[in-house]
């Protein structure tokens, strides 16, 4: 399929979506769970399949993570580049956009968004890049050899699954990017109306402007997509952490109140269960 198809495709479904108020939440709402369930589910299948062999695959994973030879190889400054770009690319912790949607979570407490917060780094880290990791490296050597990024991917699920493997991987892979950039419209519309006031010219214009970017992001290459990526979410960070450092005491502070109220509130269902045990 020629990428001017897929951009124009994407731009009409894009536009359907983000220029209809409140659809956004609903699509994500639907999209996200099947999607990342079904991923773990196929993923769980395959761990299962092969568990034998999944002793290996940690220490593979272990051995490549704090060996010499890759330390010798990439230098200690390209591996934490790289580890830092793809931590902040897969969970955004500390760039400063998840809080854009945890604001609007109705909780009683905000550190119960917080620690809400951390369990999705949790889960988009630990769980969603380690079912990633656990299919190609449970695929043989032979397999995936020499293959990078989405064919090294596509090779591994062929082997698990066949061509539906690789059918299956290039949609959700599809659903996983456009999830993201209508996440990424949610966050921007908050901002939007708190500069220019929730007014319908200032959002229209900022979500054509994003209409334009998704446009021009599926002709670019995907090397100028991921450094104007790295770029863009690198000064992010850089604001956020100025803003992050101030705020800790507040942080810690909210903390010891939450932590003290659950202890308060475990203390008294104690008693009031010691009052009717007697």
């Amino acid at each position: 399929m020629p990428p001017i198809v897929t951009a124009v495709l994407l731009c009409a479904v894009g536009a359907a979506i983000v220029l209809r108020r409140n659809v956004t939440v609903k699509v994500l709402d639907f999209i996200v769970p099947v999607m990342a369930g079904f991923y773990i589910f196929l993923t769980l299948f395959v761990v299962i399949n092969h568990f034998a062999a999944l002793p290996g695959v940690f220490v593979r994973i272990f051995e490549e993570a704090f060996g010499i030879r890759p330390f010798a190889a990439g230098g200690f400054g390209t591996i934490l580049m790289n580890g830092v770009k793809r931590g902040l690319f897969s969970n955004e912790a500390g760039s400063g956009s998840a809080p854009c949607a945890a604001a609007t979570a109705d909780v009683d407490h905000p550190v119960k968004a917080g620690l809400l917060q951390s369990l999705g780094v949790f889960i988009d880290t630990i769980v969603i890049c380690s079912c990633t990791a656990f299919v190609m490296l449970l695929a043989p050597q032979e397999v995936t050899q020499g293959l990078s990024g989405m064919d090294l991917l596509q090779a591994a699920m062929r082997y698990h699954f066949g061509e539906a493997g690789v059918i299956f991987i290039a949609v959700t892979l599809g659903l996983f990017c456009f999830s993201t950039f209508l996440g990424i419209l949610f966050y921007a519309r908050s901002n939007v109306a708190y500069v220019f006031g929730d007014r319908w010219a200032p959002q229209t214009i900022y979500k054509i402007i994003a209409l334009a970017n998704l446009f021009v992001g599926c002709l670019a290459a995907y090397t100028f997509v991921w450094d104007l990526g790295d770029v863009g979410i690198g000064l992010m960070t850089v604001f956020n952490m100025i803003a992050l450092i101030p705020l800790s005491r507040e942080a810690v502070a909210a903390l010891k109140d939450y932590e003290g109220k659950q202890r308060k509130n475990r203390e008294s269902d104690g008693d009031g269960k010691q009052d009717e045990g007697q």
